[in-house]
């Protein structure tokens, strides 16, 4: 006869099984990566609005003739320019638009316009099984950060977070975006150290810091901490293992950054990493008076305590100078030097 003991004993072997069972269920599966085929003078890309309005045309005039001006055709999207709320159309219809671009053949390369916010509610509208038929570069950042993650993680395709249509078009831009996208280079990301000797006697911007010095390597992924907090829990994420998590913002008092490290804490993801590198949270000073924290202690407090390579101050953000960064892909980073290095080309 079975005593009390034993059927404790068995409740409790039961209980850790499906335990198990549900830790392995929640376990992301990383698919194999996908290399995009690398961007061609002549190829054509897409413009596609996955989440806040652009009323202007004169702003799409501009993002095309930016990118005709790369070498590239360029065609938009049907609803590029609808409103609904403060959304660039319908959920229905932005999910249209990025589902159409994916199955166009003659279309090389996707390019969302802006950023805001949106993109995560057209997630579950995305048709995964074709973007994995037909695999093409996929660029921006900020909201798109949503979309960087579904699409990494469902179809393991190499993303860029990068600038937006809507981005200045600089020098620095486009000559990451050239190497990255159209040179298939393994570049090494470093911050711009030129500076004018005639007006200043060292470098005033773009310094990096290390937080935690060292070497390590892993899988490249993250963007906008906001929208990566926001979709914390969803089958939309990827394994965070042994990954090297970059993070940036914008418009944030150092509080809600303080907030937003402690839902990844918890989550486990900050456990799992093996690098992080921060790169500008802009408009995020701790206001004026007492009793806030800087955005520097904060990154002391959440990062400095896990003790993996770490440094903040790299140009990824909201910035008018900003890497291509290739999401998914195996870099080394050094956090003494702040730079961040591809060991493989991110395009076939």
């Amino acid at each position: 006869m079975p005593t009390r003991r034993s059927f404790v004993t068995a409740a409790a072997a039961g209980l850790a099984g499906l335990g198990a069972a549900r830790a392995t269920a929640q376990t992301p599966v990383t698919p194999a990566l996908v290399r995009p085929p690398r961007l061609r003078p002549g190829d054509t890309v897409g413009l596609v609005n996955p989440a806040g309005a652009t009323w202007s045309t004169i702003d799409i005039d501009i993002v095309r003739e930016s990118f005709e001006a790369m070498g590239l055709k360029v065609t938009v999207g049907a609803h590029v320019l609808d409103r609904h709320g403060y959304f660039a159309g319908t959920d229905e219809a932005r999910a249209a638009d990025v589902n159409a671009m994916f199955a166009d053949a003659q279309v090389k390369g996707i390019i969302c316009i802006r950023g805001g916010w949106g993109c995560a509610r057209i997630l579950p509208r995305l048709d995964f099984d074709a973007i994995r038929r037909n695999p093409k570069v996929l660029l921006g950042y900020s909201d798109i950060t949503a979309l960087h993650h579904a699409v990494h993680s469902r179809t393991g395709l190499v993303t860029f977070h990068g600038p937006v249509g809507i981005s200045e078009w600089n020098s620095f831009n486009v000559g990451w975006l050239k190497r990255v996208l159209f040179g298939a280079e393994a570049v090494t990301f470093e911050n711009d150290r030129t500076f004018d000797a005639d007006e200043t006697l060292v470098q005033r911007e773009h310094r990096t810091a290390t937080i935690t010095p060292g070497v390590a390597r892993g899988r490249l992924l993250g963007g906008n901490l906001t929208v990566l907090t926001t979709i914390i829990g969803s089958r939309y994420l990827p394994d965070f293992r042994d990954a090297v998590l970059f993070l940036e913002d914008v418009g944030e008092a150092p509080y809600r950054v303080d907030r937003m490290f402690q839902q990844l804490k918890l989550a486990g993801v900050l456990d799992q990493v093996k690098a992080v590198v921060w790169g500008t949270c802009s408009d995020c000073d701790p206001g004026e008076g007492f009793g806030s924290f800087t955005l520097e202690d904060v990154l002391m407090q959440h990062v400095k305590p896990l003790g993996v390579p770490a440094w903040h101050g790299a140009m990824i953000g909201h910035v008018t100078k900003q890497f291509t960064l290739p999401f998914g892909v195996e870099v080394e980073v050094d956090a003494t030097k702040g730079a961040l290095r591809m060991l493989a080309p991110a395009v076939a």
